[in-house]
């Protein structure tokens, strides 16, 4: 099934003409990550995009550093004249002593996690709409779904799952009773979930490890990928 799956994807003609070509960073990886979840969020402001209803241009993206969950906004516009609640987040943060930390306009390297969310939902709005662009509001929170529901390379499971300690019932095992949904239909539900968030915290210590070791490997290929680099400019000079 997993290779019908990647041959079905390569065939995809969406897929291939919007997917991200891949690239090394020429600049040292420094990577972050959150302790628990929610303990640290990366925010950023995707736009202008195609007119949508209501001169909606703007998404207000959100993504938390350990989960990887996304939560995610249109606005029609950006500007502070035309933002009042500013003021009134600025007293929110204050209060709960949250701290707000700003990286540099248009240097995407010092917000990696939002710019990696930015490009993720970009690319999977273009491969629904592709002509249609003003839907791309009404399509957010199917690419929303699907990138909750998606596990992630780094963390090995799901947002949903590393948010809920479960995994998520999608729109398929409902019009398709699955073996998990057949067997919730005959156990206590109340059990079910408290046994689930039990395990939560394991589960949530596996990624933990899993992300660390995940973050190693990529730091190691990128030293050896600029050290070839360097090498050959050596070389030819």
């Amino acid at each position: 099934m997993k290779k019908d799956a990647a041959a079905y994807v390569q065939k995809c003609d969406k897929c291939q003409r919007y997917a991200p070509i891949p690239h090394m960073p020429s600049a040292a990886l420094k990577s972050v990550s959150g302790p628990w979840p929610f303990a640290q969020w990366g925010m950023d402001i995707v736009g202008p995009l195609p007119a949508a209803p209501a001169q909606k241009k703007f998404l207000l993206v959100a993504t938390d550093y350990f989960s990887k969950w996304v939560e995610a906004e249109a606005y029609a516009s950006i500007k502070d004249k035309d933002v009042p609640n500013s003021i009134a987040f600025r007293n929110f943060c204050s209060e709960l002593n949250i701290r707000n930390s700003y990286s540099t306009p248009r240097y995407p390297q010092s917000n990696g996690q939002a710019e990696a969310t930015n490009k993720t939902l970009i690319n999977a709005l273009k491969k629904r709409l592709e002509q249609a662009k003003g839907k791309w509001v009404e399509e957010l929170p199917g690419v929303l779904w699907a990138y909750r529901t998606t596990p992630g390379r780094p963390t090995g499971n799901t947002p949903f799952a590393l948010t809920y300690g479960m995994d998520a019932v999608i729109p398929t095992e409902i019009g398709l009773p699955t073996i998990r949904t057949d067997a919730a239909k005959q156990k206590d539900a109340n059990t079910e979930l408290g046994r689930n968030l039990d395990w939560a915290d394991e589960v949530r210590e596996s990624a933990s490890i899993r992300m660390a070791d995940y973050q190693q490997s990529i730091s190691a290929l990128q030293s050896k990928s600029q050290a070839q680099k360097l090498q050959k400019w050596y070389a030819s000079t």
